[in-house]
């Protein structure tokens, strides 16, 4: 089918969202029927054809100006832990819910290493760092589309407003003799030659995935020119040949070095003072209350060129309008269904016509999945259909919050 005929039936689905009024309707998932989900977020699902079949889209319409609206990052508890977004969802009180950054899944070219499920984009929690960008060609989720950076995230900013940005880790360990640049932050990959922080928040699973791959190559060899330094209350506390594994304590920094930060690292006993400062520099000038990694579609209301238009898969996206007052999430039906997918120029004609003048997209396939919670039960329900019916183990995604304004 061609962009002409996507968008136009597209376009309509817009008119409808923009007319429908909010109500209090019981789902009612085959007429497509605007559902309130909770005040200021509402859901819909419609039937899109392509050529390669009937595609199912399911949509969140979110009001971020409406009061008691929130969006923010749904979270497993740790960078390296995993949970089904419904389950997440119900832990954090999220009336609806969509999966994030594409993760570290797998290590089969990797034998005896753990793999880590961290997402592979930067991460912002509640206003401050969570974790950086592995190196691009570290990252899962295939190749990015020209233009596009492992840096690129979307979230919403402290003026309550949705945007994308790149998010670039600036960070330095001082001590009595050198500054040390830092160029990790709880990531599965880290540069070659370089430095990274593991925080509390990494949680217990091995670091061992963080000195595999290279820059260029993510199923390279791990070297073993590793060192790894524990820092307590800014003085080094133990020292170990090789990357560990466990919880790191409160108040506690593990820093990791590969090749060249091996060697800088090295050179730190158990004593040393060491002052570590890092954070994550922002194309944005607002700061972002959440962001996750999610990679361009559209820009200016326009797809960005060299989008593949071949591939088909399941999809997860997030859409911006009305200058980041509105907020629409999008999973479509695939490989379950009758239908195949979408593939990302599609994909970005879908954000285009839903009146979102940019647009990004997270993880797909098996990992889409978008939940809304049912006013019957109170728990997240998947909206979506999944593959082979299962809801894969996701490390975080966009959580959504209603609450209605007290008198």
């Amino acid at each position: 089918m061609s962009r002409v005929r996507v968008a136009a039936v597209v376009l309509l689905v817009s008119l409808l969202f923009c007319a429908a009024p909010t109500t209090q309707a019981a789902p009612q998932r085959g007429a497509g029927a605007t559902e309130r989900v909770a005040p200021g977020i509402e859901y819909r699902a419609f039937t899109l054809p392509t050529a390669h079949g009937p595609i199912r889209i399911h949509v969140l319409t979110v009001d971020l100006h409406h009061p008691g609206v929130r969006a923010g990052l749904l979270y497993a508890g740790a960078v390296a832990d995993r949970a089904p977004v419904s389950v997440m969802a119900d832990r954090q009180g999220a009336v609806a819910a969509v999966n994030g950054d594409f993760f570290d899944i797998t290590e089969e070219q990797h034998p005896g290493v753990t793999a880590t499920g961290a997402a592979s984009g930067a991460a912002v929690l509640a206003g401050r760092p969570l974790k950086a960008a592995v190196p691009d060609a570290q990252r899962f989720g295939g190749s990015l589309p020209p233009g596009d950076s492992g840096e690129d995230v979307f979230g919403v900013g402290t003026d309550g407003r949705a945007r994308t940005a790149r998010l670039s880790l600036l960070g330095q360990l001082r001590t009595p003799h050198a500054t040390l640049p830092v160029r990790g932050l709880n990531q599965y990959a880290l540069p070659e030659g370089s430095i990274g922080l593991f925080t509390p928040q990494w949680g217990s699973t091995s670091r061992a995935r963080a000195v595999c791959g290279t820059d260029h190559d993510r199923g390279a060899p791990c070297t073993h020119d590793t060192f790894e330094v524990t820092i307590r209350h800014g003085r080094v506390t133990g020292t170990s040949t090789g990357a560990g594994q466990g919880p790191i304590p409160p108040g506690t920094l593990v820093v990791l070095g590969r090749e060249g930060g091996a060697q800088a690292l090295r050179s730190l006993a158990p004593g040393t003072p060491v002052d570590v400062d890092y954070r994550l520099a922002s194309t944005s000038p607002v700061p972002f209350t959440f962001a996750l990694g999610a990679y361009p579609l559209l820009r200016d209301h326009q797809p960005l060129p060299g989008l593949d238009a071949v591939t088909t898969n399941p999809r997860t996206a997030v859409g911006i309008a009305h200058h980041g007052h509105v907020l629409r999430l999008i999973a479509t039906d695939g490989r379950e269904s009758t239908a195949t997918g979408l593939t990302l120029a599609e994909l970005a004609d879908v954000l285009r016509d839903l009146d979102c003048a940019e647009g990004a997209y997270v993880d797909g396939g098996a990992s889409t999945t978008l939940v809304t919670r049912d006013p019957m039960t109170g728990h997240a329900t998947v909206r979506n259909t999944l593959d082979q019916n299962l809801e894969r183990r996701v490390p975080n995604g966009i959580a959504l919050y209603s609450r209605r304004d007290r008198p």
